[in-house]
């Protein structure tokens, strides 16, 4: 489910304002959206913004309490203070948003906008540190300041001088700050793309996509790992958040996978891995996927065709561990009587498959993306309600409204203050300077560059969210790598893939340690096994930056041969990482380093390295098959 333990269950007053605030943010974003003008008038653009920030911004004081110890239930004094200061705050700048842009307040405001810009400033700072912890809010603390102390760095980290109150107006009242790109995509397309991913959980799309997994790989060799991994990937294509994905289906496939023979810490690795996946899986890609279209100024459906490829290869050398893993040690899959029959689930779930259908539809065919999870939603609620099973009641519909709000209350408190990373940095330049001093650093080295972009979205993934990991790479980073004559798409792919492999790997291994806690494993030793499970996803961004062919950035009779090698490669990789060959049966350290070279030199895009793997594995292939036909004649 959406909801977190995280948040404060409200009720009574509390309960009703949630509600409330909820359903008008969802009727502004239709209005807005699809240019509707029930009034005679539209808001202005940024007015529309500080409605959302008021709205559900304002949301995150109440449903997230400023400390764990927090009494369940009751809202204290100081919360609903800053409840109604953020509300207010925000509802002031969304009346007066035409005189912002027309009297150019950013840069010369009258003295009350001033100070509710600072007001508003430090609300949002401490704002996303209920939603997502200290480190960010550390991070979007130091550099929203940076303006006013820029001048003072040395070298290519000095910038232009700024002063607190000059600095806050442009917060504010700027649309590069918190109304910057993040909060534009917000308001533009992850709304809708929320609303139908919350919509399709409380329809009971989740447990649809894990009967039709169980339904269709139940019964093979390892049966319970292989349904994490497709249920997951399936369950990735509604939510994009790898935590939530983990509890989700983790919940329901981990017993499933221990019960069958899988140790805890195997279980919970498959599923932290397939988990993490997917916020990589179109069509409901994670947030930094959206704000992704944004920056490279394209459709997000260009974003999805793009991802497909990287995701299902992926997805492909996880289930080759899976199933390697279980032949290796012998391991069955379900009994038929314990699984769902595949007609009875198609028969009973088909409109969620018809939703997932038409919101493809949409955005491939008409291209209409702002408008296709709408449409794609109220298609799924009026389906839902021909079945008794999903039909929702008054009741379930006001927790689904409910939980619309909470998910878009973090949402917007996070990106808000993503936005004031984004903001300082554009006042003072120096994120320009750092582009141009890596380049100077690397000396044209392309390798050295990606290296330096893995190891620090690694890094920043540790301590923020991917959203937050990407959009400050993507200032940061993504221009020198991309003036260093690589593809902007797969630029910003691998920086958006390298901030998520901090789920799945040690120290901080959130997915991983969420998973073991759910399997009662060790977190370590689960976070570990994360990483030997998902070891493609530290490869593939390599492939895609120097082969376009795998994001589909090439004419289509060019992509067939990097295709094919890509799935060998990985094929061979995974293979060998679990010691276990299809075919062949298991494999010593010898051979599966010799096939793990092979796989790696046909997944890189050069016509000499694919002959050397293919070399390589025939070499390979060939002295096996003789050793067992030798080791027969002489028994």
């Amino acid at each position: 489910m959406i909801v977190s333990e995280r948040h404060r269950q409200l009720k009574g007053g509390w309960e009703r304002i949630l509600l409330i605030f909820s359903i008008l943010g969802i009727i502004l974003a239709v209005m807005q959206i699809f240019l509707l003008k029930p009034f005679g008038f539209m808001l202005v653009e940024t007015s529309y913004y500080y409605c959302l920030l008021a709205l559900y911004g304002s949301l995150a004081f109440l449903i997230f309490p400023a400390k764990k110890a927090s009494p369940e239930g009751k809202v204290p004094f100081y919360d609903s203070l800053l409840f109604f200061l953020c509300l207010s705050v925000s509802g002031y700048f969304a009346a007066h948003a035409l005189s912002i842009i027309e009297k150019g307040w950013e840069f010369v405001a009258p003295p009350l906008p001033t100070i509710l810009g600072l007001l508003l400033w430090f609300l949002l700072l401490e704002a996303v540190r209920r939603v997502a912890g200290s480190v960010l809010m550390g991070t979007c603390l130091f550099f929203s300041f940076y303006p006013i102390f820029a001048h003072l760095m040395p070298g290519f980290l000095e910038g232009r001088d700024f002063s607190l109150l000059a600095t806050a107006r442009y917060h504010a009242m700027s649309v590069e700050s918190i109304l910057g790109i993040p909060m534009k995509v917000v308001g533009s397309l992850l709304i809708g793309f929320m609303i139908f991913g919350v919509t399709l959980q409380f329809t009971g799309g989740g447990n649809f996509f894990l009967n039709l997994a169980l339904a269709l790989w139940g019964k093979s060799r390892g049966g319970p790992a292989k349904v994490a991994v497709i249920s997951s990937a399936l369950f990735g294509t509604m939510s994009g958040s790898v935590i939530s994905n983990v509890v989700s289906t983790g919940s329901m496939t981990i017993p499933t996978m221990k019960r069958t023979g899988y140790p805890g810490y195997y279980a919970g690795a498959i599923e932290a891995c397939a988990s993490t996946g997917g916020a990589l899986m179109p069509p409901v890609m994670g947030t930094a996927a959206f704000i992704m279209a944004s920056f490279l100024s394209i459709p997000y459906w260009k974003i999805c065709v793009a991802a497909l490829i990287p995701s299902l290869l992926y997805y492909w050398g996880l289930f080759l561990q899976a199933d390697g893993y279980a032949a290796r040690v012998g391991l069955k899959g379900l009994e038929a009587k314990d699984l769902p029959s595949l007609a009875k689930t198609l028969k009973e779930g088909w409109f969620y498959l018809l939703a997932l259908f038409l919101l493809v539809y949409f955005l491939l065919y008409l291209k209409v993306e702002a408008w296709a999870p709408f449409y794609a939603s109220l298609l799924l609620l009026c389906l839902a309600m021909i079945k008794r099973e999903t039909r929702l009641s008054g009741e379930k519909f006001k927790l689904l409204l409910m939980g619309i709000g909470k998910f878009l209350s973090e949402l917007v408190a996070l990106l808000g203050g993503i936005g004031l990373v984004i903001g300082a940095l554009s006042m003072t330049g120096v994120a320009h300077s750092f582009s141009r001093e890596l380049v100077s650093f690397a000396g044209g080295n392309v390798i050295l560059l990606l290296l330096i972009g893995a190891f620090t979205s690694f890094i920043l993934g540790m301590g923020m969210t991917a959203a937050a990991c990407y959009i400050f790479l993507a200032i940061v980073l993504a221009p020198a790598l991309t003036a260093s004559g690589l593809n902007p798409l797969a630029v910003h792919l691998f920086v958006m893939y390298w901030g998520l492999v901090s789920f799945i790997t040690p120290p901080v291994a959130l997915g991983a340690i969420t998973a073991a806690s759910i399997a009662q494993a060790d977190p370590i030793k689960t976070g570990l096994q994360a990483m030997k499970l998902g070891a493609v996803i530290y490869f593939i961004p390599f492939f895609f930056v120097f082969n376009p062919a795998l994001i589909l950035q090439v004419p289509l009779r060019e992509t067939f041969f990097p295709l094919l090698t890509a799935f060998l490669g990985v094929f061979l990789i995974s293979s060998s990482l679990e010691g276990y060959l299809r075919g062949l049966g298991i494999l010593n350290f010898p051979e599966r380093t010799g096939y793990i070279l092979a796989g790696m030199l046909l997944a890189v895009p050069e016509w000499r390295t694919d002959l050397i793997g293919i070399g390589t594995a025939g070499a390979l292939l060939g002295g096996k098959i003789y050793i067992n036909q030798h080791g027969r004649k002489h028994r």
